[in-house]
């Protein structure tokens, strides 16, 4: 009689890292259709980011937060290490990236070559935006708000309250808030 070998089962986690200043509709298209291929998804929120930030890390970690409360297999951390050494730290196995245009591939493609360089039992999964978010960008966000323009369709309620109170206390303080938020 033959013994019955017990499956262990494996947990598929994969990282969605980026400094989400501020998360938008694309980064949690993203995310959410990250859930559908993996087990536990951990959206890295990167805190020492090499351009100036609008938000704090514990701003933007708390945003994140808010935007997946209702996602079971979203987990929300923030980090400050290489990615890489976050992910094998964390045992995810995959680095979740998006895509929204031609541009985007080109450094994506380099980022995921060093990156498995680096790290070569981590891969990367890239996804390709949905339509409507093709021209979203942080930056762009940022941009927008900063010269009063309406970001509802780009960001959640919540985001855009948190942009409009931390963009009235940046002109609050005389700062020229346009030039101050460009990457």
């Amino acid at each position: 009689m033959a013994q019955a070998r017990q499956v262990e089962a494996m947990t598929l986690r994969a990282v969605f890292p980026g400094t989400f200043d501020p998360i938008h509709f694309g980064h949690i298209d993203i995310a959410r259709r990250g859930c559908a291929l993996f087990d536990e998804l951990v959206v890295a929120v990167y805190e020492r980011p090499l351009k100036v930030s609008l938000f704090s890390p514990e701003e933007r970690i708390e945003l994140v937060r808010t935007a997946f409360a209702d996602e079971a297999s979203i987990n929300v951390q923030g980090y400050s290490s290489l990615t890489v050494h976050f992910c094998e730290s964390i045992g995810a196995k995959v680095m979740l990236r998006g895509l929204r245009v031609f541009s985007d591939f080109e450094h994506e493609f380099r980022m995921a070559l060093t990156n498995r360089r680096l790290a070569p039992k981590i891969d990367t999964v890239s996804l390709i935006t949905s339509e409507q978010h093709t021209f979203l960008h942080s930056t762009t966000v940022r941009e927008v708000a900063s010269m009063g323009g309406d970001v509802s369709s780009m960001v959640p309620e919540f985001v855009q309250e948190a942009l409009g109170e931390k963009l009235s206390a940046h002109r609050d303080t005389g700062k020229d808030v346009y030039n101050s938020l460009r990457d």
